[in-house]
């Protein structure tokens, strides 16, 4: 996560064990990169995807999500959502592309390696019962 996140703070490994600490949290991984997520009720949210500079753009992220919406589905979520960083053109490309539309602003929500506060873009996505994928909301 430290070397993904180039220009956010990235979580601590006791924010990540605190986390990991409730019933609702789920970690995943593959191939050099993670994501944690968390299902409660009729909604999953994913608070973290990190995927290792040097495995970027190799389909890691995208098949941790295939396996996050699989899991989201069996555990009877409806819709997945998260934040991005306003800044972080790349995430919000690799989001659109999966057919993620933008919900709301959480505005100076991220705190930046640098000290300085970054919007938060709100996403969501409708997971689409008869395929088990992502479908638009």
């Amino acid at each position: 996560m430290d070397r993904a996140y180039v220009d956010m703070r990235p979580w601590s490994s006791q924010e990540i064990a605190r986390t990991l600490e409730n019933s609702h949290v789920y970690f995943l991984t593959r191939d050099h990169g993670g994501m944690i997520a968390q299902i409660v009720a009729d909604e999953c949210e994913i608070l973290a995807l990190a995927t290792d500079p040097a495995a970027q753009r190799r389909g890691v992220a995208t098949a941790i999500l295939a396996e996050l919406v699989s899991l989201a589905h069996a555990k009877g979520a409806r819709r997945i959502f998260l934040d991005v960083a306003r800044n972080n053109d790349h995430a919000r490309a690799f989001y659109a592309a999966l057919g993620f539309v933008r919900v709301g602003t959480r505005p100076g929500y991220y705190t930046l390696r640098d000290g300085t506060r970054d919007d938060a873009v709100l996403l969501s996505h409708a997971i689409d019962a008869a395929s088990r994928k992502v479908a638009p909301t």
